[in-house]
């Protein structure tokens, strides 16, 4: 997993690299908020999915390029004063505080349309349908009925009580939604069936909010050196949570249930699917 780490930051290197501009201070802004640090989960899981299905890594360097820009944009959109308000993300100040907001706006923005010209590009050693469903599955999850949606939602419900259905409704749209888009482009590159990739939506769905519950974990009992970013401030800005209806023991055992019957969805599959698992369980041990 870690050499699938070294070669996306290698490739994440290449594409964020300043070419002839006429804006230098912004591939400078994009390049420090996509190259400072981060678990690099999205791009594992596509390159875990793909593998694990037959595909060649060459084949799956753009997706699991184009998820990471779009995950990183919304780092940086989400931690500006208008949203959830963070002055640190991976240790370090927030885009906005390195730069300044409009640099910061500006940087997400150009993250997620870079994200779309490398799914469109004609050198991804796939055909012209794979990549138009590439691009449909990343738009689906990042846009109005995903990713957005979600944090809409988050915004939105600030200060007020939701039942564990809705919670559970904007994780999978917030964060679940880019984790689900991660599993099915690997396993629309990999030329997977249809009945594979219902079992694979299944997974990621699961592991999706698995994952979300971790982070509200994690925001109460996490520390700013192993989280990189202030912890709290889900209390402090009055955001709806997990932890909003149960506590963090009943957290700890969703999280777990969870992660179990992901990789039970992923036992039903004729293919080996080790490396999945071991990211289901990393990501409901981590510790940041």
């Amino acid at each position: 997993m870690q050499e699938w780490v070294t070669r996306l930051e290698q490739q994440l290197s290449k594409h964020l690299a300043p070419k002839a501009t006429e804006a230098p201070d912004l591939y400078q802004a994009m390049h420090y908020a996509v190259m400072n640090g981060g678990k690099r989960l999205r791009p594992q899981l596509v390159y875990a999915t793909g593998t694990c299905f037959g595909a060649e890594l060459a084949t799956l360097d753009a997706a699991a390029c184009a998820v990471e820009l779009v995950h990183c944009y919304s780092l940086v959109h989400d931690d500006l004063p208008a949203m959830d308000n963070d002055d640190f993300r991976r240790g370090k100040p927030s885009c906005h505080k390195a730069f300044d907001e409009a640099t910061a706006i500006l940087a997400g923005d150009a993250l997620l349309t870079l994200s779309f010209d490398l799914l469109a590009r004609a050198n991804m050693a796939i055909n012209a349908e794979q990549q138009l469903q590439l691009i449909r599955i990343l738009a689906e999850a990042s846009g109005p009925n995903g990713m957005i949606a979600g944090q809409m939602i988050d915004i939105a419900s600030e200060g007020k009580t939701l039942a564990t259905s809705a919670i559970e409704t904007m994780h999978r749209l917030k964060t679940g939604a880019l984790i689900k888009a991660s599993v099915l482009m690997g396993a629309h590159i990999a030329g997977c069936d249809a009945e594979t990739l219902t079992k694979l939506t299944e997974f990621a769905d699961t592991l999706g909010l698995a994952f979300q519950i971790k982070d509200d974990i994690l925001d109460v009992e996490g520390s700013f050196a192993e989280i990189g970013k202030t912890p709290g401030l889900d209390v402090v800005n009055r955001k709806a949570s997990y932890l909003s209806e149960h506590s963090i023991n009943q957290a700890k055992v969703a999280a777990q249930t969870l992660h179990q019957h992901a990789c039970t969805t992923l036992n039903a599959l004729p293919n080996s699917t080790t490396p999945l698992e071991q990211l289901s369980k990393k990501i409901v041990d981590r510790t940041h």
